[in-house]
Protein backbone atom coordinates (compact mmCIF):
# COMPACT_ATOMS: atom_id res chain seq x y z
CA UNK A 1 0.00 0.00 0.00
CA UNK A 2 1.52 3.03 -1.10
CA UNK A 3 0.48 5.51 1.98
CA UNK A 4 2.42 8.53 0.39
CA UNK A 5 0.23 8.30 -2.66
CA UNK A 6 -2.86 8.34 0.11
CA UNK A 7 -1.71 11.60 1.31
CA UNK A 8 -0.83 13.35 -2.02
CA UNK A 9 -4.79 12.67 -3.41
CA UNK A 10 -6.43 13.18 -0.16
CA UNK A 11 -6.38 17.43 -1.00
CA UNK A 12 -7.86 16.99 -4.14
CA UNK A 13 -10.24 14.69 -3.54
CA UNK A 14 -11.76 16.92 -0.28
CA UNK A 15 -11.58 19.79 -2.89
CA UNK A 16 -13.44 17.95 -5.36
CA UNK A 17 -16.44 17.00 -3.26
CA UNK A 18 -16.94 20.10 -1.44
CA UNK A 19 -16.84 21.88 -4.91
CA UNK A 20 -19.56 19.53 -5.23
CA UNK A 21 -21.38 20.53 -2.67
CA UNK A 22 -20.54 18.91 0.18
CA UNK A 23 -19.95 21.10 3.66
CA UNK A 24 -15.94 20.42 4.44
CA UNK A 25 -17.02 18.53 7.32
CA UNK A 26 -18.82 15.35 5.51
CA UNK A 27 -16.47 15.99 2.79
CA UNK A 28 -14.18 15.18 5.29
CA UNK A 29 -16.02 12.52 7.02
CA UNK A 30 -16.68 10.64 3.26
CA UNK A 31 -13.02 11.34 2.20
CA UNK A 32 -11.34 9.31 5.31
CA UNK A 33 -14.32 6.33 4.76
CA UNK A 34 -12.89 6.30 1.43
CA UNK A 35 -9.06 5.65 2.50
CA UNK A 36 -9.74 3.22 4.98
CA UNK A 37 -11.86 1.15 2.03
CA UNK A 38 -8.72 1.91 -0.22
CA UNK A 39 -6.51 0.92 2.28
CA UNK A 40 -8.92 -2.88 2.61
CA UNK A 41 -8.94 -3.00 -1.37
CA UNK A 42 -6.01 -1.74 -3.04
CA UNK A 43 -3.53 -4.26 -1.82
CA UNK A 44 -5.43 -7.11 -3.82
CA UNK A 45 -6.25 -4.55 -6.22
CA UNK A 46 -5.03 -1.64 -7.20
CA UNK A 47 -7.08 0.73 -9.53
CA UNK A 48 -5.93 2.43 -12.59
CA UNK A 49 -6.97 5.50 -11.63
CA UNK A 50 -6.69 6.09 -7.90
CA UNK A 51 -7.72 9.53 -7.49
CA UNK A 52 -10.64 8.75 -9.63
CA UNK A 53 -11.45 5.31 -7.56
CA UNK A 54 -11.06 8.06 -4.37
CA UNK A 55 -13.81 10.26 -5.47
CA UNK A 56 -15.91 7.71 -6.56
CA UNK A 57 -16.34 6.14 -3.17
CA UNK A 58 -16.12 9.52 -1.48
CA UNK A 59 -19.12 10.76 -3.09
CA UNK A 60 -20.56 7.31 -2.62
CA UNK A 61 -20.07 7.93 1.08
CA UNK A 62 -21.25 11.01 1.19
CA UNK A 63 -24.74 10.59 0.30
CA UNK A 64 -25.42 7.66 2.02
CA UNK A 65 -24.61 10.13 4.94
CA UNK A 66 -26.34 13.17 3.56
CA UNK A 67 -30.04 10.49 2.44
CA UNK A 68 -29.51 9.22 5.99
CA UNK A 69 -29.17 12.38 7.91
CA UNK A 70 -32.29 13.74 5.93
CA UNK A 71 -34.17 10.90 7.44
CA UNK A 72 -33.55 11.28 10.90
CA UNK A 73 -34.26 15.15 10.89
CA UNK A 74 -37.26 14.15 9.51
CA UNK A 75 -37.96 11.64 12.58
CA UNK A 76 -36.67 14.54 15.10
CA UNK A 77 -39.97 16.52 14.29
CA UNK A 78 -42.31 13.19 15.21
CA UNK A 79 -40.48 12.80 18.61
CA UNK A 80 -38.18 14.10 21.40
CA UNK A 81 -34.63 13.35 21.63
CA UNK A 82 -35.12 11.41 24.89
CA UNK A 83 -37.41 9.08 25.17
CA UNK A 84 -40.07 9.12 27.83
CA UNK A 85 -40.88 6.80 30.67
CA UNK A 86 -43.74 5.22 30.94
CA UNK A 87 -46.55 3.25 28.86
CA UNK A 88 -47.36 4.99 25.43
CA UNK A 89 -50.82 6.55 24.59
CA UNK A 90 -51.13 4.68 21.40
CA UNK A 91 -49.93 3.27 18.04
CA UNK A 92 -48.99 5.55 15.46
CA UNK A 93 -48.80 5.28 11.76
CA UNK A 94 -45.07 3.97 11.74
CA UNK A 95 -45.08 1.31 14.01
CA UNK A 96 -48.33 0.08 11.41
CA UNK A 97 -45.39 0.51 8.54
CA UNK A 98 -42.90 -1.63 9.86
CA UNK A 99 -45.85 -4.62 10.15
CA UNK A 100 -46.26 -3.98 6.24
CA UNK A 101 -43.23 -4.09 5.59
CA UNK A 102 -42.68 -7.19 7.27
CA UNK A 103 -44.93 -8.95 4.75
CA UNK A 104 -45.56 -12.74 5.06
CA UNK A 105 -44.36 -12.84 1.31
CA UNK A 106 -41.00 -11.91 1.79
CA UNK A 107 -38.08 -14.33 3.98
CA UNK A 108 -37.55 -12.80 7.88
CA UNK A 109 -34.23 -11.85 6.62
CA UNK A 110 -35.86 -9.61 3.44
CA UNK A 111 -38.27 -8.16 5.35
CA UNK A 112 -36.12 -6.65 8.19
CA UNK A 113 -33.39 -4.88 5.14
CA UNK A 114 -36.48 -3.94 3.49
CA UNK A 115 -38.36 -1.91 6.69
CA UNK A 116 -35.02 -0.83 7.44
CA UNK A 117 -34.23 0.71 4.66
CA UNK A 118 -37.75 2.24 3.90
CA UNK A 119 -38.96 2.97 7.12
CA UNK A 120 -36.02 3.56 9.44
CA UNK A 121 -34.05 5.34 7.14
CA UNK A 122 -30.75 3.64 7.69
CA UNK A 123 -28.26 3.26 4.62
CA UNK A 124 -27.45 -0.17 2.79
CA UNK A 125 -23.95 0.03 4.18
CA UNK A 126 -25.41 0.62 7.72
CA UNK A 127 -27.52 -2.24 7.03
CA UNK A 128 -24.77 -4.75 5.54
CA UNK A 129 -22.59 -3.52 8.57
CA UNK A 130 -25.43 -5.20 10.66
CA UNK A 131 -26.13 -8.39 8.93
CA UNK A 132 -22.25 -8.68 8.80
CA UNK A 133 -22.69 -9.39 4.58
CA UNK A 134 -21.16 -6.96 1.86
CA UNK A 135 -22.44 -4.02 0.87
CA UNK A 136 -23.45 -5.52 -3.23
CA UNK A 137 -25.14 -8.74 -1.26
CA UNK A 138 -27.14 -6.55 1.10
CA UNK A 139 -27.93 -4.18 -2.08
CA UNK A 140 -29.45 -6.97 -4.37
CA UNK A 141 -31.13 -8.39 -0.77
CA UNK A 142 -33.30 -5.41 -0.95
CA UNK A 143 -33.65 -4.92 -4.85
CA UNK A 144 -35.03 -8.27 -4.73
CA UNK A 145 -37.37 -7.80 -1.66
CA UNK A 146 -38.72 -4.33 -3.40
CA UNK A 147 -39.42 -6.81 -6.68
CA UNK A 148 -40.86 -9.43 -4.08
CA UNK A 149 -43.63 -6.87 -2.82
CA UNK A 150 -44.25 -4.55 -5.98
CA UNK A 151 -47.12 -6.30 -6.82
CA UNK A 152 -48.86 -7.40 -3.27
CA UNK A 153 -51.35 -5.47 -1.76
CA UNK A 154 -50.00 -4.03 1.73
CA UNK A 155 -53.03 -5.13 3.73
CA UNK A 156 -51.29 -8.29 5.47
CA UNK A 157 -49.58 -7.46 8.06
CA UNK A 158 -45.79 -9.29 9.28
CA UNK A 159 -45.25 -11.36 12.52
CA UNK A 160 -43.90 -9.46 15.57
CA UNK A 161 -40.84 -11.53 15.47
CA UNK A 162 -39.35 -9.72 12.03
CA UNK A 163 -41.08 -6.20 13.49
CA UNK A 164 -38.99 -7.16 16.55
CA UNK A 165 -35.88 -8.03 14.77
CA UNK A 166 -36.23 -4.53 13.04
CA UNK A 167 -36.60 -2.49 15.87
CA UNK A 168 -33.74 -4.02 17.43
CA UNK A 169 -31.17 -2.87 14.55
CA UNK A 170 -32.27 0.96 14.26
CA UNK A 171 -31.61 0.50 17.94
CA UNK A 172 -28.46 -0.95 18.08
CA UNK A 173 -27.40 1.41 14.92
CA UNK A 174 -29.22 4.68 16.66
CA UNK A 175 -26.91 3.60 20.12
CA UNK A 176 -23.36 3.55 18.17
CA UNK A 177 -24.17 6.46 16.70
CA UNK A 178 -27.38 8.75 16.81
CA UNK A 179 -29.55 9.04 20.13
CA UNK A 180 -32.19 9.98 18.12
CA UNK A 181 -32.67 6.62 16.32
CA UNK A 182 -32.15 5.02 19.26
CA UNK A 183 -35.03 6.94 21.03
CA UNK A 184 -37.13 6.52 18.24
CA UNK A 185 -36.85 2.37 18.21
CA UNK A 186 -37.29 2.84 22.39
CA UNK A 187 -40.34 4.73 21.69
CA UNK A 188 -41.93 2.33 18.92
CA UNK A 189 -41.13 -0.62 21.33
CA UNK A 190 -43.10 1.00 24.05
CA UNK A 191 -45.92 1.29 21.46
CA UNK A 192 -45.38 -2.51 20.89
CA UNK A 193 -45.51 -3.95 24.69
CA UNK A 194 -48.65 -1.52 25.34
CA UNK A 195 -50.63 -3.65 22.63
CA UNK A 196 -49.00 -6.77 22.63
CA UNK A 197 -48.89 -8.86 25.74
CA UNK A 198 -45.20 -10.94 24.48
CA UNK A 199 -42.54 -11.58 26.64
CA UNK A 200 -40.02 -10.85 24.01
CA UNK A 201 -41.43 -7.45 23.17
CA UNK A 202 -41.05 -6.56 26.76
CA UNK A 203 -37.82 -8.49 26.63
CA UNK A 204 -36.46 -5.95 23.84
CA UNK A 205 -37.86 -2.94 25.06
CA UNK A 206 -35.94 -3.93 28.90
CA UNK A 207 -32.60 -4.37 26.79
CA UNK A 208 -33.20 -1.04 25.27
CA UNK A 209 -33.43 0.75 27.95
CA UNK A 210 -30.91 -0.78 29.82
CA UNK A 211 -28.39 0.13 27.03
CA UNK A 212 -30.03 4.02 26.89
CA UNK A 213 -29.29 3.92 30.53
CA UNK A 214 -25.72 4.23 29.60
CA UNK A 215 -25.48 6.70 26.43
CA UNK A 216 -24.30 9.80 28.75
CA UNK A 217 -21.37 7.60 29.68
CA UNK A 218 -19.79 6.20 26.30
CA UNK A 219 -17.89 9.08 24.77
CA UNK A 220 -15.86 11.20 26.52
CA UNK A 221 -16.00 15.14 26.12
CA UNK A 222 -13.90 14.92 23.21
CA UNK A 223 -16.34 12.04 21.78
CA UNK A 224 -14.29 9.28 21.97
CA UNK A 225 -15.41 6.05 23.17
CA UNK A 226 -15.33 4.90 26.99
CA UNK A 227 -15.19 1.03 27.02
CA UNK A 228 -17.99 -0.30 29.71
CA UNK A 229 -14.85 -1.06 32.41
CA UNK A 230 -13.75 2.53 32.23
CA UNK A 231 -17.19 4.57 32.71
CA UNK A 232 -18.08 6.95 35.27
CA UNK A 233 -21.47 4.80 36.28
CA UNK A 234 -22.47 7.43 38.24
CA UNK A 235 -23.81 8.99 35.15
CA UNK A 236 -25.94 6.07 34.21
CA UNK A 237 -29.64 6.75 34.45
CA UNK A 238 -30.70 4.96 37.51
CA UNK A 239 -34.64 5.49 36.74
CA UNK A 240 -33.97 4.02 33.31
CA UNK A 241 -32.54 1.42 34.59
CA UNK A 242 -34.84 0.26 37.34
CA UNK A 243 -37.54 0.49 34.67
CA UNK A 244 -35.42 -1.84 32.37
CA UNK A 245 -35.19 -4.41 35.28
CA UNK A 246 -38.53 -4.21 36.88
CA UNK A 247 -39.66 -4.93 32.83
CA UNK A 248 -36.88 -7.70 32.58
CA UNK A 249 -38.07 -9.86 35.87
CA UNK A 250 -41.87 -9.85 34.71
CA UNK A 251 -41.12 -11.48 31.42
CA UNK A 252 -38.45 -14.00 32.91
CA UNK A 253 -41.45 -14.81 35.47
CA UNK A 254 -43.08 -16.17 32.14
CA UNK A 255 -40.92 -18.54 31.84
CA UNK A 256 -40.93 -18.22 27.88
CA UNK A 257 -36.81 -17.27 27.12
CA UNK A 258 -36.19 -15.61 24.09
CA UNK A 259 -33.13 -14.19 22.97
CA UNK A 260 -33.87 -10.43 23.86
CA UNK A 261 -35.14 -11.29 27.47
CA UNK A 262 -31.41 -13.17 27.72
CA UNK A 263 -29.57 -10.28 26.34
CA UNK A 264 -31.66 -8.13 28.42
CA UNK A 265 -30.87 -10.10 31.18
CA UNK A 266 -26.60 -9.64 30.71
CA UNK A 267 -26.97 -5.98 30.64
CA UNK A 268 -29.09 -5.95 33.67
CA UNK A 269 -26.29 -7.72 34.99
CA UNK A 270 -23.81 -5.07 34.07
CA UNK A 271 -25.77 -2.36 35.40
CA UNK A 272 -26.37 -4.20 38.98
CA UNK A 273 -22.42 -4.14 39.63
CA UNK A 274 -21.05 -0.97 41.35
CA UNK A 275 -18.09 -1.39 40.04
CA UNK A 276 -16.46 -3.10 36.83
CA UNK A 277 -14.54 -5.66 38.81
CA UNK A 278 -17.59 -6.06 40.62
CA UNK A 279 -19.14 -8.07 37.56
CA UNK A 280 -20.98 -11.26 37.66
CA UNK A 281 -19.31 -12.85 34.93
CA UNK A 282 -19.73 -16.44 35.97
CA UNK A 283 -23.61 -15.39 35.92
CA UNK A 284 -22.93 -13.55 32.54
CA UNK A 285 -20.97 -16.37 30.68
CA UNK A 286 -24.51 -18.51 31.76
CA UNK A 287 -26.56 -16.36 29.87
CA UNK A 288 -24.60 -16.33 27.13
CA UNK A 289 -24.79 -20.27 26.86
CA UNK A 290 -28.53 -19.88 26.79
CA UNK A 291 -27.75 -16.89 23.81
CA UNK A 292 -25.81 -19.54 22.12
CA UNK A 293 -28.40 -22.15 22.21
CA UNK A 294 -31.20 -20.11 21.14
CA UNK A 295 -29.65 -18.19 18.05
CA UNK A 296 -25.88 -19.97 17.50
CA UNK A 297 -24.77 -16.47 16.21
CA UNK A 298 -21.15 -16.03 15.20
CA UNK A 299 -21.62 -12.44 17.33
CA UNK A 300 -23.03 -13.56 20.51
CA UNK A 301 -19.60 -16.48 20.57
CA UNK A 302 -17.43 -14.03 20.25
CA UNK A 303 -19.06 -11.65 23.31
CA UNK A 304 -19.23 -14.85 25.01
CA UNK A 305 -15.43 -14.99 24.59
CA UNK A 306 -14.85 -11.98 26.33
CA UNK A 307 -17.20 -13.01 29.01
CA UNK A 308 -15.15 -16.11 29.22
CA UNK A 309 -11.78 -14.61 29.44
CA UNK A 310 -13.03 -12.35 32.52
CA UNK A 311 -14.53 -15.19 34.43
CA UNK A 312 -11.76 -17.89 33.53
CA UNK A 313 -8.89 -15.79 32.68
CA UNK A 314 -7.80 -14.26 29.64
CA UNK A 315 -5.99 -18.00 28.16
CA UNK A 316 -9.40 -19.48 28.18
CA UNK A 317 -11.06 -16.58 26.51
CA UNK A 318 -8.36 -16.75 23.36
CA UNK A 319 -9.13 -20.60 23.68
CA UNK A 320 -13.09 -19.80 23.16
CA UNK A 321 -12.07 -17.19 20.39
CA UNK A 322 -9.95 -19.79 18.86
CA UNK A 323 -12.60 -21.59 17.92
CA UNK A 324 -14.08 -18.16 15.71
CA UNK A 325 -13.66 -17.19 12.47
CA UNK A 326 -11.01 -14.96 12.01
CA UNK A 327 -13.24 -12.74 9.35
CA UNK A 328 -15.61 -11.95 12.08
CA UNK A 329 -15.98 -8.53 12.56
CA UNK A 330 -14.28 -7.41 15.86
CA UNK A 331 -12.59 -10.76 16.38
CA UNK A 332 -9.06 -9.02 16.35
CA UNK A 333 -10.11 -6.19 18.82
CA UNK A 334 -11.49 -8.98 21.08
CA UNK A 335 -8.00 -10.99 20.52
CA UNK A 336 -6.25 -7.79 21.34
CA UNK A 337 -7.86 -6.92 24.28
CA UNK A 338 -7.56 -10.80 25.51
CA UNK A 339 -3.73 -10.50 24.90
CA UNK A 340 -3.52 -7.61 26.64
CA UNK A 341 -5.80 -8.96 30.00
CA UNK A 342 -2.72 -11.72 29.32
CA UNK A 343 0.26 -9.14 29.10
CA UNK A 344 1.61 -10.27 25.96
CA UNK A 345 1.70 -6.09 25.06
CA UNK A 346 3.61 -7.14 21.69
CA UNK A 347 0.57 -8.98 20.30
CA UNK A 348 -2.09 -6.77 21.89
CA UNK A 349 -0.54 -3.71 20.48
CA UNK A 350 -0.19 -5.12 16.92
CA UNK A 351 -3.69 -6.56 16.44
CA UNK A 352 -5.07 -3.04 18.42
CA UNK A 353 -3.40 -1.61 15.17
CA UNK A 354 -4.97 -3.91 12.95
CA UNK A 355 -8.26 -3.92 14.49
CA UNK A 356 -8.08 0.10 14.18
CA UNK A 357 -6.97 -0.54 10.17
CA UNK A 358 -10.60 -2.94 9.87
CA UNK A 359 -12.73 -0.23 12.16
CA UNK A 360 -16.51 0.77 10.49
CA UNK A 361 -16.01 4.06 11.99
CA UNK A 362 -14.01 6.62 12.72
CA UNK A 363 -14.61 6.48 16.37
CA UNK A 364 -14.06 3.24 17.17
CA UNK A 365 -11.03 3.34 15.19
CA UNK A 366 -9.14 6.14 16.65
CA UNK A 367 -10.15 4.15 19.87
CA UNK A 368 -8.21 1.75 18.93
CA UNK A 369 -5.70 3.44 17.41
CA UNK A 370 -4.85 4.93 21.41
CA UNK A 371 -4.74 1.43 22.66
CA UNK A 372 -2.04 0.47 20.23
CA UNK A 373 -0.36 3.57 20.87
CA UNK A 374 -0.78 3.14 24.97
CA UNK A 375 0.51 -0.30 24.96
CA UNK A 376 3.39 0.43 22.60
CA UNK A 377 4.71 3.34 24.80
CA UNK A 378 4.31 1.52 28.08
CA UNK A 379 6.78 -1.78 26.58
CA UNK A 380 9.25 1.24 25.58
CA UNK A 381 8.54 2.09 29.16
CA UNK A 382 9.36 -1.22 30.59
Amino acid sequence: MDEALLRSLTPSVLGILVRRGASFAAAEDAVQEALVEAVRVWPADMPREPKGWLVTVAWRRFLDAARADAARRRREDLVDEEPAPGPAPGVDDTLQLYFLCAHPSLTPSSAVALTLRAVGGLTTRQIARAYLVPEATMAQRISRAKRTVSGVRFDQPGDVATVLRVLYLVFNEGYSGDVDLAAEAIRLTRQLAAAIDHPEVAGLLALMLLHHARRSARTGPDGSLVPLAEQDRGRWDTGMIAEGVAILQSALARDRLGEFQAQAAIAALHADAPSAGETDWVQIVEWYDELVRLTDSPVVRLNRAVAVGEADGPRAGLAALAELDEALPRHTAVAAYLHERDDDLETAARLYAEAARKASNLAERDHLTRRAARLTQLRRTD
